[in-house]
């Protein structure tokens, strides 16, 4: 704000540079109806504290009514001297208003109204996070009843490992993105106290009632320490931070569907609405949506590293430093609902290629672990069994044959112990049957996980 507008401490006028490199108004306007939440609920309880009267109230509450009217349909004027929302709000206020205009910033600082605007962001950002965070849930649930007969290979150092049921996998992706949830509502509730009337950073000698604005935005209650509540910018680090850890989910879920949408791997087939084609080669179906979320995840994690690089160094209590956490936070935000949104449509829209799975299904030995555990049960100790089964998948690897292929004969001479009820516990299917343990890929496991998570969606 122009120098000369902050009243007899400046002389001279703002460098026109300094405007241009000072404002925040290109970024911070998107705050426009939470500082006018903030202001009237501030101006309702000034008149209730005798610090304004009803009627200037009303005047206040109104004008700022037709305020959020003007922003909203796109013709409020935004102008680089006022600097930021907040002062824009104000002046348009005072322009309305006059003195009485003047009045609603007593007992407030910019340091408490900033505070108040961000947190009240951030409370509508993680619920509608949350939200999309269950529509990705939904999605995955609401495919699985049609997945429910097909099983895949399960993968460690992409060397394919066991055979779980599609839907043990997509009941895992449930899982991440359930904790995922979860630490936002938690990093919510602590975030959910008032700074509003700490004002600049040791209150204020008017008689506020800080915990009567709590109440009337909703907040649990109000911070305890006024200097703390002007340099406390933990609450975005911790919101972008678990934006950093969805990001790292989602990046981690489209490598592996960029890869089963492979030629190599043949296993997933995206719609055409969710691929690009190439600019040269014709017969291209590119996975670009995902390649995008996997990029895209850079920007959500470097925004947490911003955050905190920006607040490592800063003492008590507010310094301008704090008005670039803005940037980070609403990029971080934009970035993970548009990625979450794409998600759920192409979870909920992309098809298993269930021939290519089947022909491919046996190879890699998914039931050599099911056969080690096979020969323990008959009495012979684990790494004795493991070193068996080595052995004996070396002989399938030369005769190229499956293990279900080898003769009852070939498996005694690897171990006496061997029944001929040894073929129950081999092949693909036998392996998944042969699963007991509970949150394993056993086919009633899997039905119960997917009924907890049924249930658990539809409250």
């Amino acid at each position: 704000m122009s120098q000369k507008a902050w009243g007899g401490r400046f002389s001279e006028a703002t460098d026109a540079r300094v405007e241009q490199f000072t404002e925040s108004i290109s970024f911070d306007a998107r705050l426009a109806p939470y500082d006018i939440r903030g202001s009237q609920a501030h101006a309702t309880m000034l008149a209730e504290q005798g610090l304004l009267t009803d009627d200037e109230r009303d005047q206040i509450i109104t004008a700022l009514d037709e305020i959020g009217e003007q922003i909203k349909a796109g013709q409020f004027e935004h102008r680089i001297e006022l600097e930021d929302i907040h002062m824009h709000i104000e002046q348009a206020l005072i322009q309305r208003t006059g003195d009485v205009g003047r009045k609603l910033h007593t007992g407030r600082s910019r340091n408490d109204q900033v505070a108040t605007d961000v947190k009240l962001f951030l409370r509508d950002a993680c619920d509608h996070v949350c939200e999309l965070l269950t529509n990705v849930q939904k999605a995955f649930v609401a495919r699985s009843d049609r997945d429910l007969d097909v099983v895949l290979p399960a993968y460690t150092h992409l060397q394919r490992a066991q055979p779980v049921m599609a839907v043990h996998y997509w009941l895992a992706w449930c899982e991440k993105f359930d904790r995922d949830r979860l630490r936002l509502q938690d990093s919510r509730a602590r975030a959910n106290v008032s700074p509003l009337g700490c004002a600049a950073l040791a209150g204020s000698s008017l008689p506020i009632n800080r915990r009567r604005t709590a109440e009337l935005l909703g907040f649990d209650g109000i911070a305890r320490n006024s200097l703390d509540v002007s340099s406390d910018r933990d609450f975005l680090i911790e919101f972008v931070s678990h934006l950093a850890q969805i990001a790292i989910h989602l990046s981690a879920w489209a490598e592996e569907w960029i890869l089963w949408c492979t030629t190599e791997f043949k296993v997933l087939q995206l719609r055409d609405a969710y691929t690009t084609g190439s600019s040269i080669m014709p017969q291209k179906r590119n996975p670009d949506v995902l390649e995008l979320i996997r990029g895209k995840s850079a920007r959500v994690i470097a925004a947490s590293q911003q955050l905190m690089v920006l607040a490592k160094g800063l003492p008590l209590a507010y310094n301008r430093d704090l008005q670039e956490d803005k940037i980070p936070v609403f990029d971080a935000y934009d970035t993970i609902v548009a990625c979450l949104e794409l998600c759920a449509a192409i979870v909920e829209t992309a098809e298993l290629k269930r021939d290519s799975i089947t022909a491919r299904l046996e190879e890699g030995f998914l039931d050599a672990t099911t056969l080690m555990e096979y020969l323990i049960k008959q009495g012979v100790p684990m790494r004795t069994g493991h070193e068996t089964v080595g052995t004996l998948v070396a002989l399938c690897e030369k005769k190229g044959c499956r293990l279900a292929d080898l003769s009852l004969e070939e498996f005694q001479q690897a171990c006496d112990l061997v029944q001929e009820n040894v073929f129950d516990s081999l092949g693909v299917q036998n392996a998944v049957n042969a699963f007991v343990t509970e949150g394993s890929g056993a086919p009633e496991q899997v039905k119960t996980q997917l009924a907890f998570w049924k249930d658990k969606l539809s409250e």
